[in-house]
């Protein structure tokens, strides 16, 4: 087995009489986007900040890149939630200085600042000072500066912070990018949908503990409801055995009693002639799972 890209093992950190991350173990494999996930408060940014060696754990072990998080440093990109550019230096110029403090040369930090710009549409706004940009486009210009370097790893916590939706899929577009191109991606967000876009597998922490963790097509069937999707939409809502009737996307769900099977639904749909393009058992979104296993602090799940 190739040896994983991030590898934490049994890792704690209290401040003061608050545990933050208690007993928390996780691999990130090479090349894949992870999502480390949980309620505000769980531990992520915890996490994260003892991944980058800014904070020390009190007990455990992380491994970054198969060294100590200190030694590789260097090849790891990382979009704090916490934003900071230098707001009176002009776009290029603080891209720049970011990417030469990663031991890039001024030239190729130049060079490399101004083709990321053009990829997110920014290039036209290179000598403007960053005070000048707003929060969306401030966003992308930190998205930037965390990539600049061209890392192995890339950690980002919130990238969509700010972001209007034709942004949004732009910097999705550019994860995938960075994915592709050999790179490991974390990813921390709340934004469920997206996540469940862009991860292949998830941690879920809550109370600094791993409460779900696997990949998250598994995930998905484990937690998948007793209900169906039905095309095109049928007016099913007192029918035996519906619970409850309701659309998502261009779909219709049909959420059953626990004591009826889907096929005793198609039979009734069968015998009574009506049409049906599609007849598949739903999967529970991202968000119903988080929001089921943060409420009952669910079994942790290990894949």
């Amino acid at each position: 087995m190739a040896e994983p890209v991030i590898d934490i093992v049994n890792l704690r950190k209290a401040y003061s009489s608050v545990v933050a991350v208690d007993g928390l173990s996780v691999r990130v494999e090479r090349g894949e986007i992870f999502g480390l996930l949980g309620p505000n408060g769980a531990g992520k940014t915890t996490t994260i900040r003892m991944i980058m060696d800014i904070l020390k754990p009190d007990s455990g072990e992380v491994r970054v890149l198969g060294a100590l998080p200190g030694a590789a440093r260097q090849r790891v990109g990382y979009l704090p939630e916490e934003r900071g550019l230098y707001r009176t230096l002009r776009v290029g110029e603080c891209l720049t200085y970011l990417g030469q403090l990663k031991g890039m040369a001024r030239a190729d930090a130049q060079r490399r600042s101004v083709q990321l710009l053009e990829r997110v549409e920014l290039g036209g706004w290179v000598k403007n000072k960053v005070e000048e940009l707003s929060r969306g486009m401030q966003q992308k210009v930190q998205l930037i500066a965390s990539i600049i370097h061209d890392p192995a790893l890339v950690i980002l916590d919130e990238p969509f912070q700010g972001l209007d939706p034709v942004n949004v899929e732009m910097v999705r577009g550019l994860i995938r990018e960075l994915r592709d191109q050999g790179k490991t991606i974390v990813l921390s967000a709340h934004e469920m949908s997206l996540v469940e876009m862009l991860c292949e597998r998830i941690a879920l922490i809550n109370h600094g503990r791993v409460v779900l963790y696997g990949r998250l097509s598994e995930i998905k069937q484990q937690f998948a409801p007793n209900a169906l999707e039905i095309s095109p939409p049928l007016a099913l809502e007192h029918w035996p055995g519906v619970r409850q009737v309701s659309v998502v996307g261009d779909r219709q769900r049909v959420t059953l009693d626990a004591a009826t099977q889907p096929r005793d639904l198609l039979r009734q749909i069968v015998e009574r002639g009506l049409p049906v393009d599609r007849f598949e058992r739903a999967t529970a979104t991202l968000d119903e799972i988080f929001v089921t296993v943060v409420k009952g602090d669910g079994a942790h799940v290990e894949r």
